[in-house]
């Protein structure tokens, strides 16, 4: 769980309620449901019409990483490739077949696949490297999505507070109505900067960390794939892995 997001989502809230009543203000009048109608239905329906379906339903998969990323321990991942090398220089390439009938993940799977089916190295290395670059591209792509939708928020927040002000001006001779236009209009200023600025920018950078890291881990297994047809030593498999974790400690 990555209590940071959870954390960071809480505070610039609360900053900015917090700093609006430390003014004078009420916490009532950062409520205006046509300025959040205007800026989120807006900056939702600007987004659909840039991306397709495939792209939206990934974005839609992986939001969960913003607060439970799916990146698995390096050293666990270090430690079961080191088994497999260890099994494959007693028993040979052949001995992992068991090892490939376990394996959960898909794409380890497929690298242990190929190791038992015999391919060369470099064989396995370039189809384990198209799946990676694959994935990635795809997942970029959904993190974009966020990234437009922080683009695109403030933009239909000013529409929001033209329309707000276009309400002022056709009430200029009944001042009851013109609190109402007035608060919409400066409420989705607020609402298209803040949510670009507190959510959705966040939010994609976020993913963008996530996904470069759940590449690395995959390219992670894939050396290991490929050291291990290309007979290398358990020891020095360990060695060379152990550059890909964070803290070498670990």
């Amino acid at each position: 769980m990555d209590m940071l997001s959870f954390l960071g989502i809480v505070l610039g809230i609360s900053a900015i309620v917090g700093g609006n009543l430390m003014e004078g203000g009420e916490l009532q009048a950062l409520v205006n449901g046509p300025a959040l109608l205007i800026v989120l239905g807006g900056t939702v329906g600007a987004t659909l019409l840039q991306f397709p379906p495939t792209v939206v339903l990934r974005c839609l998969r992986i939001s969960g990483w913003i607060f439970q990323p799916e990146l698995p321990p390096l050293n666990l991942q270090i430690r079961k490739i080191v088994a497999w090398s260890a099994l494959a220089r007693k028993e040979g390439l052949l001995g992992l077949e068991a090892a490939v009938e376990k394996e959960t993940d898909p794409f380890a799977s497929k690298g242990l696949q190929l190791l038992v089916d015999g391919s060369e190295p470099e064989v396995i290395r370039d189809a384990l490297e198209l799946e990676i670059n694959a994935r990635e591209f795809r997942d970029f792509q959904a993190a974009k999505l966020f990234e437009a939708m922080g683009g695109y928020s403030p933009t239909i927040g000013i529409i929001g507070a033209v329309i707000g002000l276009i309400h002022v001006m056709e009430n200029l001779t009944n001042p009851a109505l013109l609190g109402s236009g007035i608060a919409t209009a400066f409420v989705a200023t607020i609402y298209g900067v803040g949510f670009a600025n507190l959510i959705f920018l966040p939010i994609a950078n976020k993913l963008k960390i996530q996904v470069h890291a759940f590449s690395q881990a995959r390219e992670m297994m894939a050396e290991g794939i490929v050291a291990i047809a290309e007979g290398e030593n358990p020891r020095n498999i360990e060695l060379k892995l152990s550059g890909y974790l964070y803290d070498n400690r670990s």
